[in-house]
């Protein structure tokens, strides 16, 4: 069906592509990337991201729950996917059926899977994910001893992978990521010292790779880099290419007299004669609520500011300035426009208190996906 709303979220996979080349060379001969597209590959759409790095030599992918790593079995991708969240009781069955690789933070779960898979005749390779200073998902240094003991006694798994995660890599002068990095050599050699020999060493996120913390690895997992997205403000010289370019159309042009509200509230009321352009995009797109009166868009070649509130379905733009708006007129609101001007993510979360990775994830579903020189998956 033809998109009616003249909104669309438009996704240079070739971008995509480049980004993760560019990642290769930063990460080093020798470290694999594991490429991160969990939540709909942060709202760029999964399966054309994951077709399109697969092309481009992608050996792994990384998401966040079953359902996800189906989605991409479903697509075709045949190269190796780790689910970083939970395998729930019930889900051991499909997690083997569809070659999906589990990470391990907790003991309950291995015990379910081992005897799963021992069910089966068969053997659930694992990646063990380790607590170096993150202090979210993990087990701690101190318990390991106990842990490697029990793990060699489930029959039904095995150790391919040892993981743990930066909490302050997007700060590189920050002493604590070092710490980190020696920690998990620690650890690594403990769990070697037990005897296990994991193929996959991996604790860089894209910042890490970005700065080459971790280049004693063989693997990482780069996630926003992909994207596009800076890290942080400390990566703003790297030339990342942004993926995502959100864009609508005017849908009608109004002309309100000095004095006029316009939108819920009359927050914002003209100061002059005025010209206004209604857009069809709203909050219930991920065009969010506080760009009301900050939020900028790009028409004509032009910056134009939002006015008023933004609404579930409709935005306000003041083109009195710019003479060539009319109905039907492209309006860019996230990314790069035809003649090559950029509003970045990282604006956005600047003025709405928040980081590109909630942008992008923001951005609603029912936004369609449109896929640059590859039409539409």
């Amino acid at each position: 069906m033809k998109n009616s709303r003249f909104t669309y979220a438009e996704i240079d996979l070739s971008a995509v592509v480049y980004n993760y080349k560019l990642l290769c060379a930063q990460a080093g001969a020798g470290v694999a990337l594991l490429a991160v597209v969990k939540a709909n590959a942060y709202g760029h759409g999964a399966v054309a991201v994951s077709r399109a790095l697969a092309e481009a030599g992608a050996p792994m992918f990384a998401v966040a729950s079953i359902e996800e790593g189906i989605e991409l079995r479903a697509a075709g991708i045949e190269q190796p996917i780790l689910v970083m969240g939970v395998v729930l009781p019930g889900q051991e069955g499909l997690l083997i059926e569809h070659r999906l690789t589990p990470y391990l933070f907790d003991l309950a779960t291995a015990r379910r899977l081992s005897a799963a898979a021992a069910e089966r005749g068969t053997a659930v390779g694992y990646h063990l994910k380790v607590n170096t200073g993150m202090s979210r998902i993990g087990f701690d240094p101190v318990d390991l001893p106990q842990v490697l003991s029990l793990l060699k006694t489930f029959t039904g798994l095995q150790m391919q992978g040892v993981m743990s995660h930066f909490a302050l890599a997007d700060a590189p002068n920050d002493p604590f990521t070092h710490e980190q990095v020696g920690r998990f050599h620690r650890i690594i050699e403990s769990i070697h010292a037990a005897g296990f020999t994991p193929q996959y060493i991996h604790q860089a996120n894209s910042a890490g790779i970005l700065t080459g913390v971790a280049r004693d690895s063989n693997l990482a997992r780069p996630g926003i880099a992909l994207y596009g997205g800076l890290p942080s403000d400390a990566f703003a010289a790297l030339d990342l290419r942004p993926v995502m370019s959100l864009r609508s159309a005017i849908m009608q042009i109004r002309t309100v007299a000095k004095g006029v509200g316009v939108s819920y509230g009359h927050q914002f009321v003209a100061g002059r004669q005025s010209r206004i352009a209604i857009v069809q995009i709203g909050y219930a797109d991920g065009y969010n609520r506080l760009l009301s009166d900050r939020g900028e868009a790009l028409v004509c070649g032009e910056r134009v500011p939002v006015v008023g509130r933004v609404c579930m379905d409709w935005i306000m733009l003041d083109v009195t300035d710019v003479s060539g708006a009319q109905v039907g007129s492209e309006v860019t609101l996230l990314g790069s426009d035809t003649d090559g001007n950029l509003i970045r993510a990282e604006e956005w979360g600047a003025k709405i208190g928040t980081i590109n990775y909630e942008v992008f994830c923001g951005i609603s579903r029912r936004v369609p996906r449109i896929y640059k020189e590859q039409g539409s998956f």
